[in-house]
């Protein structure tokens, strides 16, 4: 009876020690295949083209967006972890156009180390500041703007492209579903242009004219028949600085063409929008657009899509409050 019981309990500890080893392999076998089955990757530099990029790739790479949100553009810097991701990407997605100044040595350095890079703004059919009667930028006439995202036209262009390099340079995704992502995604975008459309057609004629922080909103007014008198800082760039005479000159452009509201970058200080406000008096509105970056959830603009609805909305109402009744375009 006595040899039984041992039997038994020699047989019963077997039995836990294989479900232990057996419980070790499967543990080793699981991190093994996530080890070679890990997702691709997928890099992008502003936060503006991450959320476009992330809409057509859906689950089938890692996306990771460099630029924090209500960051600058044209002044964010990376760590060195996240110069080092840049160089160990499948696929690198900029906005370029020199946009984002202070990363893209970086992007040039993982060109060099053979990554694959896509310039967005370069591929949309960007457009070149002007200077003259419009309020381009002195000194930048002729270079290529990089706000193309304020067309929302392009910006269907640009998705296109994107899922397209995604399907040319990344292996291991399913390209039927990029293709549908980039379709859902483009249906979005034509009804963002219409509801677009639709908002600005309330603006008078005489009202569509548009004062900004900085040069950024070209690519909107070209779309959708505005006029830029100017901007605050007179550049395609924020790390510019206005001088007295440039504040002059552009109140002087104000006052001619009637203009009494000035729409200031919500990620930007509002203090150089505020002077001007104070240089022509208290007629003067100033309100805010979410033009270089998206912001954090719950804040507004998380999405490209948020963003622009957002502004559209701000832009309409400030260009016709006081309108007279049924002076539409």
């Amino acid at each position: 009876m006595r040899g039984t019981v041992r039997t038994r309990i020699r047989v019963a500890r077997l039995r836990r020690l294989l479900v232990g080893l057996l419980a070790l392999v499967t543990a080793a076998t699981a991190t093994a295949c996530s080890a070679t089955d890990e997702q691709p990757r997928i890099v992008v530099t502003t936060n503006i083209l991450g959320d476009i990029t992330r809409q057509v790739v859906g689950d089938q790479a890692e996306v990771t967006v460099l630029m924090k949100p209500d960051a600058d553009p044209h002044s964010f810097g990376l760590s060195a972890v996240q110069a080092a991701q840049l160089e160990r990407a499948d696929l690198v997605v900029f906005n370029g156009l020199g946009l984002e100044e202070n990363v893209l040595r970086h992007v040039d350095a993982a060109r060099e180390a053979g990554v694959a890079t896509f310039e967005v703004g370069r591929a949309v059919d960007p457009l070149t500041f002007h200077a003259g009667d419009d309020g381009g930028p002195e000194g930048e006439s002729g270079r290529p703007d990089p706000h193309f995202w304020t067309d929302p036209d392009r910006v269907r262009t640009a998705a296109g492209l994107i899922a397209d390099r995604v399907s040319e340079h990344v292996t291991g995704v399913d390209h039927d579903a990029i293709r549908a992502n980039a379709a859902e995604y483009d249906e979005q975008l034509a009804d963002l242009t219409a509801f677009m459309e639709k908002s600005f057609d309330r603006v008078p004629e005489d009202r569509r004219n548009l004062v900004t922080n900085h040069h950024v909103f070209g690519y909107l007014a070209d779309r959708f028949g505005f006029r830029v008198i100017g901007a605050v800082i007179p550049s395609g760039t924020t790390l510019a600085s206005p001088s007295s005479s440039d504040l002059r000159s552009l109140t002087r452009a104000m006052e001619r063409a009637g203009v009494r509201t000035v729409f200031a970058d919500s990620s930007r200080p509002k203090r150089l929008a505020e002077v001007l406000s104070t240089e022509l008096g208290d007629g003067v509105r100033v309100v805010e657009l979410y033009s270089e970056s998206l912001t954090a959830e719950n804040e507004g603009a998380a999405t490209y899509l948020q963003m622009m609805r957002a502004n559209t909305t701000a832009m309409t109402d400030g260009l016709t409050v006081g309108s007279p009744k049924g002076t539409h375009s």
